[in-house]
């Protein structure tokens, strides 16, 4: 027992190492169904964001799918994102995505120190997912990712463009249990050009997202729905940490759903409302709080997502 509360010990301090470097805005979690069972959703086919957390995924829908998310952050911060994903009869997927993040009201100085303009940054990624099914139970899915960075500036922009990748595969031995793998971020960066902006003395230089590799499943037992997943993070030349999300959904009658989890250093709960908006049960309502103990924030995240089956 102790051997096993040493290893969760350590698997939660490295958890935290790679926080600082690129795309955090990628590893923040898309639906509030997902965040509210921790995040471990690399073997899981999510309402509406099934290609963010592994882009074989898609190869499984059955039905076209819409969906929306917000995240209530404080500190001036916003996170949202938007999804639309179809089948490809007969074995394949198609999916387009829109993730953004930034930050507003910062107040602009003057080399001088004294008040500008109010500026804002911004950080979005259009997400292009395909997939097709090899056999029946197998899949194997890719990401494309378009990234930009716009950084805030009094006089002149500056912005970082770049591409990346996620590649992953699924196994579906039974309906409910499930096996996946994931490449999250692979050969992702920003491109940066400072020559504008330093006059002559910038330079253009890449900056490198961390490598995450995930491996998942999915399994009930009894009235709980289990989700979960462990990873390794890593650069170019280091392991930057580990990572273990792991979280549970459990189904009060059938329409209503509670959820609890833990992932990414955060405890987080949620709930779910599944309902008729055109055909029988097409139509998802999320909500999850998550519970930011370590962060300069000090606070609490409330994500609200809606889904759309048709």
């Amino acid at each position: 027992m102790h051997k096993y509360l040493i290893i969760i010990i350590t698997s939660l301090s490295f958890a935290a190492d790679y926080a600082g470097y690129s795309g955090t805005f990628l590893r923040m979690g898309t639906s509030a169904r997902s965040l509210a069972m921790g995040s471990g959703f690399t073997a899981e086919i999510d309402q509406g964001f099934s290609a963010y957390h592994n882009p074989a995924s898609v190869a499984f829908l059955n039905k076209r799918q819409l969906a929306f998310s917000h995240h209530g952050l404080n500190l001036d911060r916003r996170l949202m994102m938007s999804s639309i994903s179809t089948s490809i009869p007969p074995t394949a997927g198609l999916g387009v995505a829109w993730v953004s993040s930034g930050v507003d009201n910062i107040q602009g100085r003057s080399t001088s120190g004294y008040k500008t303009q109010i500026l804002s940054t911004s950080e979005d990624a259009i997400f292009i997912s395909f997939a097709q099914r090899i056999t029946p139970w197998l899949a194997l899915g890719i990401n494309v990712k378009i990234l930009n960075h716009q950084l805030p500036m009094n006089e002149s922009e500056l912005a970082g463009k770049g591409t990346g990748f996620d590649i992953g595969f699924m196994v579906l031995p039974e309906e409910k249990l499930r096996f996946a793998f994931m490449i999250q971020d692979l050969n992702t960066n920003y491109q940066w050009n400072t020559g504008q902006v330093f006059e002559g003395e910038g330079r253009i230089y890449k900056e490198s997202f961390p490598t995450m590799y995930r491996l998942g499943t999915t399994f009930t037992f009894q009235r709980i729905y289990f989700v979960g997943d462990i990873g390794v993070v890593a650069n170019q030349d280091d392991i930057l940490g580990m990572t273990m999300r792991f979280g549970g959904e459990y189904q009060l009658s059938e329409n209503y759903f509670i959820r609890g989890g833990f992932g990414n250093s955060r405890f987080s709960l949620g709930a779910g409302l599944n309902f008729t908006f055109l055909n029988l049960n097409d139509a998802f309502f999320d909500y999850a709080v998550v519970i930011e103990p370590h962060s300069a924030s000090q606070g609490m995240i409330h994500v609200f997502t809606y889904a759309f089956n048709f």
